[in-house]
């Protein structure tokens, strides 16, 4: 042997251990359940989190056992991210807004042993409990609390847990390849299924999330995950963030914009991260409130396609650069990011907003390709259009529970996305493979209709789908919400596509309805509207 390196598990414990011992002093900010702002450390954090472990323990909890959680982004939920996956149980983060039906399945299958909850949902646990087969312990987040006890039988109290702990508790020594968290996808169809990450493809995750091209989170950031916890590990961040020993502003339950918008400029957060209708309403509250995101320099965007409009709007009004990234459940999430190369530099805002407007390339560790239906390779033209699939250390490669691969034949995740790919590696969603409009033997975009629509002013969000159509097979129809205190009518808007597609691809109709129905992880369920408006073209 000529020699050789340290070897060493890479373990989501290593990560907050390096938040305490270098970063300990830098701020944990959280909005609590009930309103009010709660200011910790990452050391204490840590500290916390080393007791819960030890207090799981006590209570019988063993490595491989599921922790349920159901709860805000906030100091306790960050608290037992690092807590359960530290000391070798899989942390599962539940999503409140499914319907009670899929809670009740995920809960059974995932056989989670401990429930967390933010007294938000506590009612819903008293309610549903019965139907949890394995659930031996409910811990309510927060002090004893008299009103709460009586709701549930047995109920625990996460701060009086945290003292039966030990402080000097040390993290165990773990197999990196062992699961630390478990998350399901939102189930649009067919009963949800669970994603197991484990410490390798987390700490993987976190390093190749955060190049210089990726999130690029600093010790100099402070960065409000608006992205929920319960959503995908809140995109990463709780790991990054500690990683790089950021300040970190925990939003808890107040999403709307004039809450975001107040918690941005009193926290002085640089980055934050969230889904569209997000920043939908960020912008409306900064009009309406007269608030400034001074120190705001980015904001990363996901989940669904960014109108393209929120780009200038907030580059011109606040100086502040919107990144479009794209991933799934299935992908830890991240699978790309849109930051741009050296020879974009010289282009002009508007030409570089123009390549902002894809979902980006992909990071370090992930390898991106797009097939025909047959499974043959397309060209990366960034023209043709094709099935897109991926592979890398933090990609899915079989479901939880499941003995059959998730994967291709050749080890490749098909995503159920179509999309085009350039030389460069810039990637475009042009739409989910089910939701694609196929007119007349030809494809139209959903996402490019959507856009379009959104982009009028009248228009506070849409959707396009597909209706059947007697000679066609389908048209393109938008569902539309109108702004609050505007007006339009359907043939201002179908108007409003002239010169910016072709013209065979315009709407056939528009419909105004008071609100799109959203699933669970904020994504518009385009399976209701169809099912809803899919024949409006046929008499």
């Amino acid at each position: 042997m000529l020699g050789q390196m340290m070897y060493q598990q890479l373990t989501t414990s290593s990560l907050i251990k390096h938040a305490a011992n270098y970063h300990g002093e830098t701020g944990v900010v959280s909005v609590e359940t009930s309103g009010g702002i709660e200011n910790s450390n990452w050391k204490t954090v840590e500290l916390n989190a080393r007791k819960l472990a030890s207090a799981l323990e006590k209570l019988g909890i063993k490595q491989g056992d599921r922790c349920a959680t159901i709860a805000w982004n906030n100091r306790r939920h960050l608290e037992i991210y690092f807590g359960v996956a530290g000391a070798g149980m899989v942390c599962h983060t539940m999503n409140p807004r499914l319907h009670p039906e899929q809670m009740i399945y995920i809960a059974n299958h995932a056989e989670d042993q401990v429930m967390f909850l933010d007294k938000t949902f506590l009612g819903f646990a008293a309610k549903l409990g019965e139907h949890f087969k394995s659930v031996k312990h409910y811990i309510l987040m927060g002090p004893r609390d008299e009103e709460s006890a009586a709701m549930v039988d047995g109920l625990l109290f996460y701060d009086e847990l945290l003292e039966t702990g030990d402080a000097d508790y040390q993290w165990p020594e773990i197999d990196e390849t062992t699961p630390s968290s478990l998350c399901y996808t939102s189930g649009t169809t067919g009963n949800p299924k669970g994603v197991l990450y484990t410490h390798r493809s987390t700490v993987l995750h976190s390093i190749g999330g955060n190049q210089p091209d990726g999130l690029a989170l600093s010790a100099k950031d402070t960065v409000l995950p608006v992205v929920p916890m319960f959503h995908v590990n809140a995109w990463g961040v709780p790991y990054i963030t500690a990683m790089a020993g950021c300040k970190l502003v925990l939003p808890g339950p107040g999403m709307d914009g004039e809450s975001l918008a107040k918690l941005i400029t009193g926290e002085k957060v640089t980055i934050a991260l969230g889904v569209p209708t997000i920043w939908l309403g960020l912008l409306a509250a900064f009009e309406s409130t007269g608030l400034k995101p001074d120190t705001l320099k980015r904001t990363v965007v996901g989940g669904s396609a960014l109108p393209p409009f929120m780009i200038a709007e907030f580059r011109d009004k606040y100086d502040v650069e919107l990144i479009h990234a794209w991933g799934m459940t299935e992908t830890s999430p991240l699978g790309t990011i849109n930051q741009l190369l050296e020879k974009h530099l010289t282009l002009s805002n508007d030409e570089q907003a123009q390549q902002r407007l894809g979902q980006g390339r992909p990071p370090w560790g992930v390898e991106l390709r797009i097939v025909d239906e047959n499974g043959a390779l397309l060209p990366n033209d960034g023209e043709t259009q094709g099935d897109l699939q991926i592979r890398g250390p933090w990609i899915v490669d079989t479901y939880f529970k499941s003995k059959a691969s998730a994967l291709t034949e050749d080890g490749w995740f098909d995503t159920g996305d179509v999309a085009t790919l350039d030389g460069d590696g810039y990637m475009i969603i042009r739409d989910r493979s089910k939701d694609i409009i196929k007119s007349g033997g030809e494809w139209i975009s959903t996402v490019e209709l959507e856009n379009i629509a959104i982009a009028h002013p009248a228009i506070a969000n849409a959707a396009a789908i597909a209706a059947i159509h007697k000679k066609w097979d389908e048209r393109p129809v938008i569902i539309a919400v109108i702004a609050e205190g505007s007006s339009v009518t359907e043939e201002e808007i179908i108007a409003y596509y002239d010169g910016k597609i072709a013209k065979w691809q315009t709407p056939d109709k528009v419909i105004f309805v008071d609100e799109l129905p959203l699933g669970a992880t904020g994504k518009v369920l385009k399976n209701k509207l169809r099912e809803e408006h899919g024949n409006c073209l046929i008499g």
